[in-house]
Parts: structure tokens; sequence; C-alpha cells
């Protein structure tokens, strides 16, 4: 006989639908021992559960899953894209306004860099914005120091090697020189750790600023530093293809027939 398929949705998905964690970070959470399922521990996320499960993390029990939400979050320079760091220094989750509930950074943005930052508070939405397959074009101002030309800049466009790494071809447009530098506005659809500012040295050129505008269709725009935005719910739902909420069906009152 078939065997038939458990019901409910695995436990990493639920913990971070909730808004606890990120799939991959509620599955460490797991093998750590630090979640119960119905007040038992459990050491492996290969368990699916249902409503009528109660799920604890830490011994705190898992609030009930909220509406996906996402954010456009201005990030300042000077600031780590991390929970925590090791070295003591300032992230962005300590920077923002009070009254922001827990959230989780789509991607990263590094020390010195600035600009559009997305934030949400599913698990689910930051893999899906976060996986290599999504493919959204991200756009970044970046100012080098030197004189470029279109010649040096080529190799960006074709691909390039840096220390044994491969990059994929960028979409780069040489904007204006000012000075000793330069502006450059480039497209990317990965995220590699320093992706740009190792790109543009490995054809002699220095990263001095560096400001994401656009993730995919979300735009910095006039947002300013440490300002946040919340994306509406609609759109939201519009750009990631996300069902409607459903609600309940109000009550129709009985027509009463005239005589």
């Amino acid at each position: 006989m078939p065997e038939t398929a458990n019901p409910g949705d695995r436990i990493a998905k639920v913990i971070a639908r909730a808004g606890r964690a990120s799939r991959r970070e509620a599955e460490r959470l797991i093998e750590a021992g630090r979640v119960t399922v119905n007040d038992k521990v459990i050491d492996s996320p290969a368990l699916n559960v249902t409503d009528k499960d109660r799920i604890a993390v830490d011994g705190t029990p898992l609030a009930a899953a909220e509406d996906a939400r996402l954010w456009l979050y201005h990030k300042p320079t000077g600031l780590v894209t991390s929970a925590r760091d090791e070295k003591g220094r300032k992230t962005v989750f300590d920077a923002l306004p009070e009254g922001m509930p827990r959230v989780m950074s789509v991607g990263r943005l590094d020390l010195n860099s600035e600009g559009l930052l997305l934030l949400t508070n599913d698990g689910g939405i930051k893999r899906r914005l976060e996986l290599p397959s999504t493919g959204w074009l991200r756009r970044y101002r970046v100012r080098v120091h030197g004189k470029p030309t279109d010649a040096m800049l080529e190799p960006l466009r074709q691909g390039i090697t840096s220390d044994g790494e491969r990059f994929q071809p960028m979409q780069v447009e040489l904007d204006r020189q000012q000075g000793a530098n330069a502006w450059i506005t480039v497209g990317l659809r990965e995220g590699k750790n320093r992706e740009i500012r190792r790109a543009m040295e490995a054809v002699g050129l220095s990263v001095n600023r560096l400001i994401r505008i656009s993730y995919g269709p979300f735009q910095l725009g006039q947002l300013k530093a440490g300002e946040v935005k919340e994306i509406r719910g609609k759109v939201l739902r519009d750009q990631l293809g996300l069902p409607q909420p459903e609600r309940p069906k109000p009550t129709q009152a009985k027509r009463t027939r005239r005589r």
C-alpha cells in the first residue's frame, strides 16, 4: 500500500512563518535541542506539525503565524547586518525605530555599505527573496577612486574571476567623473560577499562609497538614512505572487418579501 503523507507542515517552516527565525536558523535551534513539541524536546527538523501541536522555542510558546510583512530600511554605514556581532559593534537591529516587531534582514550589506536593506517578519519571504533562482536585479550607486573607462569596465560586463571565484556578468554603466572619483551604476543578480568591491579591485579600481538603490521592484527612493517604510500588503502580494489572505465572509441579512 502507498504510504500516506503526514499532515501538517515541517516544523522549521512553521517556526519561520511565525517570525521566530528563518527556516535554516530554525533547523539549528532544533539541532541544539531548544525546540519542544507537546512538551518533548525534538532533535530533528524532519517532523510535520499541525495547529493542534504545542510548539515552544527556549520554553516560550510559538506565536501564531502573522501576515507576511516587508519593510524598506535605509541602512547607514557603520552598522553590522546581523542579529549579534562578536566584536560588539552596533547592528542594524539595534538602530531600528521603537515599535518594530521582530524582523530578519533579506541578505546583507557590509559594514561600510549603505542604502536599501529589506526587512521581513516572515522566514519564507526571506528565503524566497534570497534564493539565487529568484534572480532579482539589485542596483547600486558606486563611487570609485580613479578614472575608469568603458574598456576597464568591460570585463565586469562579461563576468570576471577574482581570487579563484567567478562573478557573473554585471550591468555596469559609467555615470560621471567627479574630480579624483567616478560614479558607476552597477546591477547584479547574485549576492556574494563583497562582490562589487572585489570585482572593482580586480580591474584596478578602489570603491570608497557603495549605496544599494533597489532590490528587484523595491526602491530606496527618498528614504533617509535610518528611516523605515513598510510595503503595503497588496503591493507585497502582487510583487511576490502571495495569495490573498482569507477574510471571514460577512453575514448577509435575510431579505423580507414585501407584500
